[in-house]
Order: C-alpha cells, then structure tokens, then sequence
C-alpha cells in the first residue's frame, strides 16, 4: 500500500503539503491535522528524550494554512531534570513574504513511578470504547450511540455523541510517524466529534491541546467525544482519546463561529472524511 503522506521535502528543506494536507474550509486550505503534524513532527525532533515522555502538546492557530512551503523552527524555553520545554513555531512563504501560521509549546516530562496511594478514575466500563475491526487502510470509522461504525461520516451528521477511529497519515515523505504524532494528529480531530451537528461543521477551532498520561499503542487512534458548550459563536470540546488497550490521553479545543464556510458532509464530498484521495 502506497503510503500516505502529509509533506514531502524540497531541495531547500521546506516541507510542501500533498493532497492528504487539503482542507474543506477552502480550495486552498490545509486541514488542521496536517499544520498540527508539522509542528509535533519538528518540537519531537527539538525536544524528544528516551528518558521523557511528551505529556502535553499545544498549539494556537493563528491562520489559515495555505497550500505554500512550510518551514518549523524551535527553541527549547527550559531544559531540566525533569521538564523540558519547546517552542515550536509553523511558517509559510509566498514568494518572499513569511508567515506565521501557529505557534505553541510541547511539554516532556521525564518518566517516574506513581505515588502510593488510591485516586478516583473513570471506571474503563463506565465508558468503553470498543474499535471495530478495520482493514489495513487509513479510512475512518465512526459511530454514535445509536448507529454502529460506519466509514461514511455523512451518516453521523447528527446531534448524537460521535466516535471516531482512525489512522493517521505520516508527517513526512519516507517517516513512519511516532506514536506521539499519530497522538497529536488523531486528537485535532477533536474538534470534529465534539463540534459536528446536524447541520454540519460550522464551528473552527482556533487551537489544540493535547495532553497525555502515556503514548498510544498501535497504527490507530480513536475519539469519544466527552463535553461540548457553546454561546455566543464560541465552543469549547473535549474528547477522550483511545487505543485498543483504553484511555490515554484528553483533546482539548476551543473554537469560533465559521457559519460562511460551513462544511455539510452530506453535499460536499459524500462518502469521504477530509481530501478527495481518500475516498
């Protein structure tokens, strides 16, 4: 199976989306899980330790991401025993013009024990997350309380709890992505299940936190939507983020009133999840 790729490298070290990278806000869009992908991808590059584990990852969506060369930059804000910190920074260029697209820090956190003692947690049957048996493809499944897991998300464009289970494309051209990428690029799409109704999507999410108690295991990850509010043209999501062994992790979004650009999955792309190529 040919792979599916995010960005490819040119001969100057700019990363240069692919079809995968495409969005449905615009002709000239990229997804948010692709600008998430290029910053994870350049802040574990930056800051990852085999001693530490990235526990918190957050990124502010300045701008629409366009299809332009995309470059990241970092700079470690601390460097200590047991935390580090690294700023990571996602530009574009048109023609000699840069421009800041999204910002945010990646927090690791150096491995430990945990303390003695009992704490209160969700019990795993209080709200299982049971994925389907899926083939060996990057489609997506979904599903909600009443409907069981379907690939085709124009059938879940309702008011009811949505669910996903999915695999994320690598960052880069020739890369197996990390499991912390695939962690960050999965959880983007918290703001789908947590702001998808029955009219569509028509809220943008403005960032994306991630933060995470260990890494996933395995090529998929899955989404339970957990809260959604909403006023005054802003929502805040969240969604618990799954594997095949349960919980490991939380997303986090808030997002503003995109109501002129709505996307209803039932007219735009039928059948498909984000770009056309993966139908």
């Amino acid at each position: 199976m040919a792979a599916k790729t995010f960005f490819t490298v040119d001969d100057s070290g700019r990363y240069l989306p692919t079809g995968y990278a495409m969005g449905l806000w615009g002709p000239d869009a990229l997804n948010g899980p692709a600008v998430c992908a290029i910053a994870v991808y350049a802040a574990e590059k930056a800051g990852g330790r085999e001693d530490f584990t990235p526990a918190r990852f957050t990124l502010e969506l300045f701008k629409s991401a366009r299809r332009l060369p995309m470059a990241p930059s970092t700079r470690t804000l601390r460097d200590g025993r047991r935390i580090r910190v690294v700023e990571v920074s996602v530009n574009q260029y048109d023609g000699d013009e840069e421009i800041l697209v999204a910002r945010g820090n990646v927090v690791f956190l150096k491995h430990g024990t945990n303390p003695p003692g009992e704490r209160w947690s969700r019990p795993a049957d209080a709200d299982p997350f049971v994925p389907p048996e899926t083939p060996d493809n990057h489609r997506p499944f979904f599903r909600t309380d009443e409907q069981d897991w379907s690939s085709n998300l124009a059938d879940f464009q309702n008011s009811d709890r949505l669910r996903l289970w999915t695999r994320p494309f690598a960052v880069v051209e020739g890369e197996e992505p990390t499991q912390f990428q695939r962690a960050v690029i999965a959880a983007e799409s918290t703001s789908l299940v947590t702001n998808l109704g029955d009219g569509g999507i028509g809220f943008i999410n403005a960032d994306l936190t991630v933060a995470l108690a260990r890494l996933p295991e395995g090529v998929r990850v899955g989404l339970a939507a957990d809260s959604h509010i909403e006023h005054a043209g802003l929502s805040v999501g969240t969604a618990n983020l799954y594997d095949e062994h349960g919980q490991f992790g939380v997303g986090l979004v808030t997002a503003i009133d995109n109501t002129r650009a709505m996307i209803d999955f039932g007219t735009a792309i039928p059948g498909t999840f984000r770009a056309p190529e993966l139908s």
